[in-house]
Formats: structure tokens, C-alpha cells, sequence
């Protein structure tokens, strides 16, 4: 077998994106170039690593086995190479993380002076619901993933970071119908109230509320993103229980209003985690390590405004 190592990171971003075109474009490479290298790759086995039943791309059992395997080797070289310049003095490499949706109004105000400091170091950063990021975890696909709700069955170490409060909001106009609804719960039949969808962790924080409070929800409307469900609030098309640090910009302007209710805010943590077992790169342990002498002087200088709520 004569493969390179082009050939493996073109095949294993096929594997993670199960898509020649979307590989191509994360590559930034043509797709028939991005085919031909895949093709060569293939030629070198026996056995099929992927079929393609219509336009979609499934990667077989044996080929999700070598895409693993060129995962770590991928990881292997860049160690390499990663010490390598660590004798120059110089820290390079790429941090991988994932993040739950609402997290990308917190993950960048912690990354933004790790970077500045070490410009050789190169982010990768996915954003999804939590369900999506733990996936990502628990595969290796990731150094960290930014999680309100740790994982109680996977075994990790966090870093715990900021506050994550979430309360129930409206625009004005339906904010004002809300005041005492909780003497008069009819007042609800008539505002659908907008979820997140399914294995988001706002999604799962909202049915715990409900649950507890015993609220009976008559119209219910499910979306697939914060903003989405945000611009619906300001619309006027329902309410929704929302983080605090989502809408910083929308309660300041006057376009959401918090409504108060017993029971609100709900509270969780944003905490950065990593798998127990899992060896951290020189760039990720350097990171956590930014993290553990920092985070209380980014803490104060980006999110002091969240006490005024």
C-alpha cells in the first residue's frame, strides 16, 4: 500500500461529512479532486469503504474502521509536528471543539486572547444541540465540547465556567397580557409556547420547568435553533424560555421583555469537558491550562453584565 496522508484526511472527512462535495468545500479543494484522490485511496483495498445508493454516501463497516484509524494517525502526525516547534518555543496544532448552540455567545469570549497568544494554533469549532456534541465527544472526534448540562453516563473532567440562566420571555405586547398569569393559567391557551428542538438542552430544561410547575402547554411549536426561536418571541408568534446570555442585545432594546415567574430563572453551568481517558494534545492541554489561571478575568471583563439580571 502506498497512501498518503493527503489521501487519509480527504477519505476521513468524506467519513465524518458522508459527502464528497461538502469534504471538498471544509477542504477547500475542486470535488472532482477531492473524487480522484478518493478513488486512489480506494483502489488500495480490497474491500469497499464506501457505497452510493442515489447521490447519498454511506460509509461501510470497513470503512468507518480506516477512518478511525486515519484519525489517529492524522492526530500522530500533528504531534509530531507539534513538538517539533515546541523545541523552537512555539505552540502549534489545532484545538477541536463542540459546542451546543447557545454556547456561541460564550466559547469565543475564552478563546479570543489563547489565540492571540498562539497564532500558529488553528480552531476548529462546531456548533450543534447537545445531543450532536456529545456525539462528537464520545467518539474522539473532539478535544472539548461547551455543555450547560454535563453528561451523567460518560465519564469526564470539566472546567466550569460562567453561569447559564435561562428565563421566560416575550415581546412587549404579549409580555404585558403575561403579568399574573399564574393566577389565571387560561392565559396560556392562547400563546404557543416555542421549543427548541429535541435534544437541545434548552429543549430539555423547558419540559423539567413544566413538568414541575405542572403547566398544561395547549400550543406547542418546536424549532431548531435559538435565534429561530428568538426572532419567533419577537414576533410575536409565542413565548419561550430562553439563556440570558442569548439575548443580551433584544432585552436591552426593548424587543424581549423578561416576564417574571416563581420557579425562573433556571440554572445550570456552562462547563468545558473532556473525556477522563482521553490524552490531550500539547495545544488542548495548553488550553485547559489558559482556562484554569484566566477564565475568572474573562469571567469580569465579558459577562459582568449578566448581574444586572
Amino acid at each position: 500500500m502506498n497512501y498518503t496522508l493527503n489521501q487519509l484526511q480527504i477519505f476521513m472527512k468524506v467519513a465524518e461529512t458522508k459527502s464528497v462535495t461538502k469534504a471538498a468545500e471544509l477542504l477547500h479543494l475542486t470535488q472532482p479532486a477531492v473524487s480522484i484522490q478518493l478513488k486512489n485511496f480506494q483502489d488500495q483495498f480490497d474491500i469497499p469503504l464506501i457505497e452510493v445508493i442515489g447521490r447519498q454516501v454511506y460509509i461501510t463497516e470497513f470503512g468507518k474502521e480506516i477512518a478511525q484509524s486515519a484519525r489517529e494517525i492524522l492526530d500522530q502526525v500533528q504531534a509530531i509536528n507539534g513538538k517539533s516547534q515546541a523545541f523552537k518555543g512555539l505552540l502549534i496544532g489545532t484545538l477541536k471543539i463542540a459546542v451546543v448552540s447557545t454556547g456561541k455567545y460564550v466559547m469565543p469570549y475564552f478563546l479570543t486572547d489563547f489565540l492571540k497568544k498562539n497564532p500558529h494554533v488553528e480552531l476548529l469549532m462546531d456548533v450543534s444541540n447537545k445531543t450532536k456534541v456529545l456525539e462528537s465527544l464520545t467518539e474522539n472526534e473532539v478535544d472539548f465540547a461547551l455543555v450547560s448540562i454535563p453528561p451523567d453516563k460518560i465519564a469526564v473532567e470539566k472546567i466550569d465556567l460562567i453561569e447559564n440562566r435561562l428565563y421566560l420571555v416575550a415581546n412587549a405586547e404579549n409580555a404585558a397580557k403575561l403579568q399574573g398569569f399564574e393566577k389565571n393559567m387560561a392565559i396560556l391557551d392562547e400563546m404557543p409556547m416555542i421549543y427548541r428542538e429535541k435534544g437541545s438542552g434548552t429543549h430539555y430544561s423547558m419540559e423539567r420547568f413544566i413538568e414541575r410547575k405542572d403547566l398544561v402547554v395547549s400550543k406547542k411549536l418546536e424549532l431548531t435553533s435559538n435565534e429561530a426561536v428568538k426572532q419567533a418571541v419577537i414576533a410575536g408568534i409565542g413565548i419561550s424560555i430562553l439563556p440570558l446570555i442569548g439575548i443580551r442585545n433584544e432585552i436591552e432594546n426593548g424587543e424581549l421583555k423578561i416576564v417574571p415567574v416563581n420557579g425562573l430563572p433556571l440554572q445550570t453551568t456552562w462547563s468545558l469537558i473532556n473525556l477522563s481517558n482521553k490524552k490531550l494534545s500539547p495545544v488542548a492541554l495548553a488550553f485547559k491550562r489558559y482556562l484554569e489561571e484566566n477564565k475568572q478575568a474573562v469571567i469580569e471583563s465579558r459577562f459582568a453584565w449578566c448581574s444586572k439580571y
